[in-house]
């Protein structure tokens, strides 16, 4: 196979991982258009979740009447 660069060798380490190297390269590259679509399903889901979770929650505790404060050692 002679020398392989890092890339070369990710790749390579990659398609016997996930069991690639056997199939055509029509097939590859089906799998890895899925595999891209399922990852940015994730990514999109994610960030929706943490955008969510920063406006329900983490906003109304940060933001405390406008001010930066969290209300520890104040008079109430």
């Amino acid at each position: 196979m002679g020398e392989m660069n890092w890339v070369s060798k990710k790749i390579h380490l990659y398609n016997v991982t996930m069991g690639l190297y056997m199939l055509d390269w029509w097939e590859r590259c089906l799998f890895n258009i899925m595999v891209l679509i399922l990852l940015c399903f994730i990514f999109l889901n994610g960030s929706r979740f943490a955008i969510d979770v920063y406006q329900s929650h983490l906003k109304v505790m940060f933001m405390n009447g406008g001010k930066y404060d969290m209300g520890i050692g104040t008079p109430s």
